[in-house]
């Protein structure tokens, strides 16, 4: 058995609006709301680094859970953008933090990394007690090179969330997941070194508006829920019309999906976990709260958790 403890997150100071962002893409910045609900992104400074933004996530996650960092059993960060090819940024977060004992892994995974870390969390948390899952991107680096698309420049945006997983105590317990990958459509979303991003967005809206509902549902059905029992899903924040046709084929009322899509934009794996820490209202006893995310690979995966 695993719990949430408590959530981080860390998003750079600079916002860089539509009215910014069209310029650099010779397109309005209406069409960029239209196409996506974006408005602003953060983007970090040219030398602040995937592994910085982590750890300052992950010192939020721990302050707000009361838990140092000499507690931790194990490190995981998930990230698509880290610098370089290795080492990845889990050992540096390990360092920046200062938990020289516990052990740090990278989830190498874009967008569905935090879902992914969270679910290994669940299963080492009996082994090593206190893990701290983390997620960052740096994707202005990568998007803001030459040649630029305008469609898959304008969504994204830096930053960085973070969650305490404790075996012992917490205010949500993970009452169960699953996960799913096709490695058929891994074309289709991907990031060659020096190049820029490539999504074919049809079949991402596509296989996301299908395959994340089904995993949602399977979830559910286990515990014998419904979706209108569930008081927030806490998605990856890729779209906000992805949101709204995720939420239709529920059956529920697009306020139950927390968004900040329009503040952010896109910050891959880093989204669903920012998310969490903004919603965090408290987690009331019995709460049934969702997380879900879809991204490159195909990989996909949702969470219930469940307040206590």
């Amino acid at each position: 058995m695993a719990y949430l403890r408590g959530f981080g997150k860390y998003l750079p100071e600079r916002i860089v609006d539509n009215v910014e962002m069209a310029a650099l893409l010779g397109v309005e910045p209406e069409w960029i709301r239209e196409k996506s609900g974006i408005e602003a992104r953060r983007f970090a400074r040219a030398d602040e680094t995937v592994a910085e933004m982590a750890a300052a996530a992950g010192l939020e996650a721990l302050e707000r859970s009361g838990v140092a960092a000499s507690e931790l059993g194990l490190i995981l960060v998930a990230s698509g953008s880290s610098e370089r090819r290795f080492p990845g940024p889990a050992s540096e977060v390990q360092h920046l933090l200062g938990a020289r004992q516990a052990v740090a892994m990278d989830v190498p995974m874009a967008s569905a990394g935090a879902l992914f870390a969270l679910a290994q969390a669940e299963m080492w948390a009996l082994r090593v007690g206190k893990i701290l899952v983390v997620a960052a991107e740096k994707m202005s680096g990568i998007v803001m090179t030459q040649p630029m698309e305008a469609g898959t420049a304008m969504l994204f945006g830096d930053g960085a969330g973070a969650c305490v997983v404790d075996s012992q105590e917490g205010r949500a317990r993970i009452v169960d997941f699953e996960l799913g990958t096709d490695g058929s459509s891994a074309g289709e979303l991907r990031l060659e070194f020096g190049e820029a991003v490539h999504m074919n967005g049809r079949m991402v809206v596509m296989h996301a508006t299908r395959k994340v509902p089904a995993v949602i549902r399977a979830v559910l059905t286990r515990a014998g829920l419904e979706p209108a029992e569930v008081r927030v899903f806490l998605m990856h924040q890729a779209n906000a019309n992805l949101l709204a046709k995720i939420a239709q084929t529920l059956g529920v009322a697009e306020d139950k999906f927390y968004s900040n899509i329009a503040r952010y934009g896109n910050t891959s794996s880093a989204s669903m976990l920012i998310a969490a820490r903004e919603w965090d209202e408290g987690f009331a006893s019995g709460d049934k709260v969702v997380f879900a995310a879809f991204g490159a690979g195909f990989q996909w995966g949702a969470m219930l958790v469940e307040g206590v």
